[in-house]
C-alpha cells in the first residue's frame, strides 16, 4: 500500500522549523509495512495545498498531511481540502461544544478565531485527538483517502498510533498486502559507514534481506529488516561480521543508557572533565531517570588555568605541550576522579575550531578513561572536519561526546580500544596501540 505523506507550513518550508514529523512518520508507517512513496513540503497556500493533495493522490493509496489545522488565519488545511473534495466547511457542534468545554477547564477566554477548529469539510470524518483541541479529518476523494493531523508532534503521533496505523493496516491486509517485514535497528559507534558496509556485504546480498546505514556524527545505526522467523538469524551473522563488542546497542538502546546501565550494574560512578565540549558529556548522562545513581558530577575547565587548578593537571606538563595533549587528557581524568570521588573519570580536550590550538588542527581531540582497572586509557579519534563555522564545531564536539561514551563503555566491559590511535599514559606517541 503506497502512501505519500504532506507536511503543511511556511515554518517547515523556509527552514526555521525542522521537520521532524516526516521522519517519524516515516518510520513509523515503514514499521508497520506500508510503503512511503514520497514526502513533500508546501507552505500555508490554500490553492498549492489543493494541488498537492490532488497530484499525491494520482500516485498514492492514501496521503498523510500535518500541520494547518489550528485556529489562526494561515491554517488553511481544512479549506484546502473541502475545496479539494468540492465540498463547504461546516460547523460541527460536537467539537464546539468539546472546545468551549476545554477552555473553560482552562480558566481562558474562548476567542472566535479558536471556533475554527470545529469546521470540517462536509462529510469528513473526525479523528479523534485525546491529546489536544484540534482533531484529525479523514476526507474521501476520488483517488484514494487523505489523513489530514495536527502539526503538534505530541498529537499527531497520538492520532497516527491510535487510529491511522490500525486504519492503515487494516486496509492494506484487506486488500491482501504481505504483512510487514520485521526491522531491528544495531548501533555502533566509532566505525566508519563505508567499513561497515564492506564487513555486511554478504548479508547485502541474502534474499530477502535489506540492510540500511544510518549514520549521525561518529555513529552508524545498521537497519536491518527481514521476514520475522529469519531477524535474529540476520542479526547473529551481523554481530558475527562485525565482530562481538561492535554492536553497543539494539533499537531504541542509546549509548548513553548503555554506560548507565553498565555502571549502575557495577555500583559505580563517573565524573566528566570537559573542555572543548563544555558540559556536553555531563549532559549526556544525566538525560536519563535515575542517573543520580551513576553520575559522580563534573568540571567544565575550558581554560588552560583551570585544568591546572582545579584538576591538578601539572604545570610543566602545559608548559611543554598545551592543552591538547594526550598527557593532559589522562591526568584531566585521573583529576576529576580522584577530586570528585567517582570510580571513574572521563576527560576531553581538543580543538573544536573555527583557528588551531598549541599547534594543533582543528578535529584534533584526546579522550581520556581513568579507572581501578590500571593506567588511564586515552585516545586520539580521527575525526574528519565537517566544513566550516558553527556547524563544524558542533559536530566536532558532538562526536566527541560518542567518543568519549564509547571509550568508557569498553573500558567498563573490558573491551579492546577500536581506534587507529589508543595512547598509554606518560609520554605518549600517536603511533602506539593498547
Amino acid at each position: 500500500m503506497r502512501v505519500e505523506l504532506l507536511t503543511v507550513g511556511d515554518e517547515l518550508l523556509l527552514g526555521d522549523t525542522v521537520n521532524g514529523n516526516a521522519a517519524w512518520l516515516g518510520r513509523r508507517l515503514t514499521d508497520h509495512g506500508l510503503e512511503v512513496t514520497r514526502s513533500v513540503v508546501v507552505g500555508d497556500e490554500l490553492d498549492v495545498i489543493v494541488e498537492a493533495v490532488t497530484e499525491a493522490l494520482g500516485r498514492a493509496d492514501a496521503v498523510i498531511t500535518t500541520g494547518g489545522l489550528g485556529p489562526t488565519n494561515d491554517d488553511v488545511t481544512r479549506d484546502a481540502l473541502a475545496k479539494a473534495a468540492g465540498v463547504v466547511l461546516v460547523r460541527d457542534p460536537v467539537l464546539e461544544r468539546r472546545l468551549r468545554e476545554r477552555v473553560a477547564a482552562a480558566g481562558r477566554e474562548l476567542r472566535p478565531m479558536a471556533l475554527r477548529m470545529a469546521d470540517v469539510p462536509e462529510g469528513a470524518g473526525l479523528l479523534a485527538n485525546s491529546a489536544g483541541s484540534a482533531p484529525g479529518l479523514r476526507v474521501r476523494l476520488p483517488g484514494g483517502t487523505v489523513y489530514a493531523l495536527p502539526g503538534v508532534p505530541s498529537e499527531m503521533r497520538t492520532i497516527m498510533e491510535e487510529v491511522v496505523l490500525p486504519e492503515l493496516t487494516g486496509v492494506a491486509r484487506s486488500r491482501g498486502h504481505d504483512l510487514p517485514q520485521a526491522r531491528r535497528v544495531l548501533r555502533t559507534a566509532g566505525i566508519w559507514e563505508s567499513e561497515l558496509a564492506a564487513a555486511l556485504a554478504p548479508v547485502e546480498a541474502l534474499d530477502g534481506v535489506a540492510v540500511a546505514y544510518l549514520p549521525a556524527p561518529a555513529e552508524v545505526r545498521v537497519r536491518v529488516t527481514a521476514a520475522p522467523d529469519r531477524l535474529d538469524d540476520v542479526e547473529r551473522r551481523v554481530r558475527g561480521l562485525l565482530g562481538p563488542d561492535a554492536v553497543y546497542g539494539v533499537d531504541d538502546e542509546t549509548l548513553d543508557r548503555v554506560v548507565h546501565r553498565l555502571l549502575a550494574e557495577r555500583s559505580a560512578t563517573v565524573a566528566t572533565a570537559e573542555s572543548l565540549t563544555g558540559g556536553l558529556i555531563g549532559a549526556e548522562l544525566t538525560g536519563m531517570p535515575g542517573s543520580s545513581a551513576t553520575y559522580a558530577g563534573g568540571m567544565v575547565t575550558y581554560s588552560t588555568l583551570l585544568k591546572q587548578t582545579m584538576l591538578g593537571v601539572p604545570a610543566d606538563l602545559l608548559a611543554r605541550h598545551g592543552a591538547v595533549h594526550p598527557d593532559v587528557a589522562a591526568a584531566m581524568a585521573s583529576g576529576v576522579r580522584e577530586r570528585l570521588g567517582a570510580t571513574y573519570g572521563v576527560a576531553v580536550t581538543g580543538v573544536a575550531g573555527p583557528d588551531p590550538q598549541d599547534g594543533r588542527p582543528v578535529g584534533t581531540v584526546f579522550v581520556g578513561v581513568a579507572g581501578p582497572e590500571g593506567p588511564p586509557v586515552v585516545i586520539e579519534p580521527r575525526l574528519p572536519v565537517p566544513g566550516t563555522g558553527a556547524e563544524a564545531r558542533g559536530m566536532i564536539r558532538r562526536m566527541t561526546v560518542v567518543h568519549a561514551l564509547e571509550l568508557l563503555r569498553r573500558v567498563l566491559l573490558g573491551l579492546p580500544v577500536r581506534w587507529e590511535a589508543a595512547l598509554g599514559g606518560g609520554d605518549a606517541r600517536e603511533d602506539r596501540e593498547v
